[in-house]
């Protein structure tokens, strides 16, 4: 472990317990041997895999809760460049978001689990026009790897202690409402 020169890690979004896990572990390391970390978004991550020269790629992948976590991307040469945010949305509006967002251009759409979209009626006006869903590998591990390695060569590194995670959306606790009041520092 000592001769990584960084360490890569997807911050979400994602389950709760995965991202909490992964940047846990990927924090401890950094801060054990002195290394920086490349924060990749697992929705870039999915999105690198789109293949076509389409302008835009929408990557998304299913959020539970009839949601998915869904993000456009527009191409600019090798690069994918974020427009807007990450979201948690319903299917049917992921699609309408994307949609207004593109404009006319071909839009090259991509998810881990298509179905949680292709099964929607929202879907079939995509379909209409001959769009199909791209099915990315589920292991993204390499491509964060890649992505974070290319973060690594523009020496864009965070350090341990400004690492956060992407959640997206509030925890399932906090929707319920099974938790209390945040409790200030040194209380």
């Amino acid at each position: 472990m000592s001769d990584l020169d960084a360490y890569a890690v997807a911050a979400g979004p994602g389950s709760f317990t995965g991202v909490r896990v992964g940047l846990t572990t990927a924090k401890a390391w950094a801060e054990v041997y002195g290394r920086g970390i490349a924060v990749v978004s697992r929705l870039e991550a999915v999105a690198a895999q789109a293949f076509g020269a389409e302008p835009y790629v929408a990557a998304f992948a299913d959020a539970r809760r009839d949601q998915v976590f869904g993000a456009l991307y527009r191409r600019r040469g090798r690069a994918l460049e974020l427009i807007g945010d990450e979201l948690a949305i319903a299917p049917s509006k992921f699609v309408a978001w994307v949609t207004e967002n593109a404009g006319s251009d071909r839009i090259h759409w991509i998810s881990t689990e298509p179905k949680c979209l292709t099964e929607t009626e929202a879907w079939a006006t995509r379909r209409t026009l001959g769009e199909t869903v791209q099915t990315a590998s589920s292991v993204l591990a390499p491509v964060i790897g890649h992505l974070g390695y290319e973060l690594a060569l523009g020496n864009r590194l965070t350090d341990a202690l400004a690492v956060d995670a992407n959640y997206v959306r509030r925890t399932d606790a906090e929707v319920l409402g099974k938790v209390g009041p945040k409790r200030e520092a040194g209380r």
